[in-house]
């Protein structure tokens, strides 16, 4: 067996030293903080805000698209940020600053105030989404970086589900006592998360200098930011439509209607898990497929009368992969750009950007569906699977494509 040199030894340090887990666990407490927390904690707490008077529904609801216009930002000045500053202390700064941003909107000073720290928060969220795996996965050995990415991105399902079940138990308390209490949270999450983030080389398989003569994949690229942003779009109808589909075109009240949003928050702790996992079985190509198609299926299910057993399917379907689409389309990125990290992490902030411009857009197109339809939510759920029909359409006819070319 041929012996370490020293250089060999350096650059195998961080694996030896088990700094691949810790940055895992680095990862899934960012995500959980800037996306988790920061995005979907809004959700419950928005009754609560018009109920207290702090703001009325319209401001309310603006502000909640103050976040998301912060996650687009975000993923786009994620690079240029990195480029400037070390990755270590801005994936830390980041996390700081959504806790900052919880602390500051305990106090409903004025309306631009609270905009201002909603917007920020969703800056954190959109450079932690561009910036967190990529600075991960290179000190992961390669065979489980789908397992490692899904890991990182529970995080986000951990906040889907926070937001049924801590909130609404911080609201008793009182609103500014939540507020407080999801800052204190995300304090502790980031002290957690403080000594994991590497210092040290990546792993020797991530390493490989990039070969100059490597035709990038720029036709499969873009085809990979087409169906992650109809993937975003195809995710909408449940994100917005879901417990008022139970509450009121049901007919069976909000109760209820709470009750399957926490069954998607189910969905959504363990789908990114299950993902990476079967993408380290299968390839992030095949696995992504069979993604759309399973999603399509579950979007449909709803617009089919498929009755309570059809709902519960299709409201865990879609909660697992809300945040489990988010490892496989990493992932193909990394098998499209093997060899050079800085590709990786520019072609990573470009799907990130196609996925909230195109999750913003499709918002409010289906809100004005659903207006000028009078509120027919099957047609709703209908258009979202034709949005995941037609990615796994461009995935196929792309691979033909390609195939052709190559055989030519």
């Amino acid at each position: 067996m041929r012996r370490l040199s020293s250089t060999d030894r350096n650059h195998a340090t961080p694996a030896a030293h088990g700094n691949g887990w810790r940055a895992t666990v680095s990862g899934c407490c960012a995500s959980l903080v800037g996306i988790g927390l920061a995005r979907f904690a809004y959700t419950p707490l928005l009754p609560a805000i018009i109920g207290a008077h702090w703001f009325d529904a319209s401001a309310a609801a603006y502000l909640g698209a103050a976040n998301l216009a912060g996650y687009l930002a975000g993923a786009l000045l994620g690079r240029p940020m990195a480029a400037k500053v070390a990755l270590r202390p801005l994936l830390r700064g980041l996390m700081l600053l959504a806790t900052v941003a919880f602390f500051a909107c305990s106090v409903p000073l004025s309306l631009p105030w609270f905009f201002v720290w909603r917007l920020l928060s969703g800056i954190s969220g959109g450079a932690l989404m561009v910036l967190t795996a990529p600075a991960v996965l290179p000190h992961v050995p390669h065979q489980r970086r789908g397992m490692a990415s899904g890991a990182i991105f529970a995080g986000v399902g951990l906040g889907i589900a926070a937001s049924g079940t801590l909130v609404p138990l911080l609201l008793r308390r009182g609103l500014t006592q939540t507020w407080w209490g999801l800052g204190t949270l995300s304090l502790l999450l980031t002290i957690i998360a403080w000594t994991g983030w590497p210092s040290g080389q990546p792993s020797p398989a991530a390493r490989h200098a990039a070969d100059a003569h490597a035709p990038r994949p720029t036709v499969r690229l873009r085809a990979l930011y087409a169906q992650y942003g109809l993937n975003a779009a195809g995710l909408v109808p449940h994100m917005l439509f879901l417990v008022d589909y139970v509450a009121r075109g049901l007919d069976q009240g909000l109760d209820s209607g709470a009750q399957y949003w926490v069954l998607f928050g189910l969905g959504a702790v363990v789908g990114p898990v299950f993902s990476g996992h079967l993408a380290d079985r299968t390839g992030f190509g095949p696995a992504l497929r069979l993604a759309f198609f399973v999603q399509a299926a579950g979007v449909l299910l709803p617009a089919l009368g498929a009755g309570t057993p059809g709902l519960i399917v299709s409201s865990f379907v879609i909660g697992a992969f809300t945040p489990g689409i988010v490892p496989l389309v990493l992932g193909r990125v990394h098998e499209l750009l093997p060899h050079d990290p800085k590709e990786q992490t520019a072609a990573w902030s470009k799907a990130t950007t196609a996925f909230a411009l195109l999750q913003a857009a499709a918002a409010y197109a289906l809100t004005f569906v659903f207006t000028q339809s009078g509120g027919d939510y099957q047609l709703i759920f209908i258009i979202g699977a034709l949005a995941f029909v037609a990615g796994l359409g461009i995935d196929l006819i792309v691979g033909v494509s390609v195939s052709r070319r190559r055989i030519a």
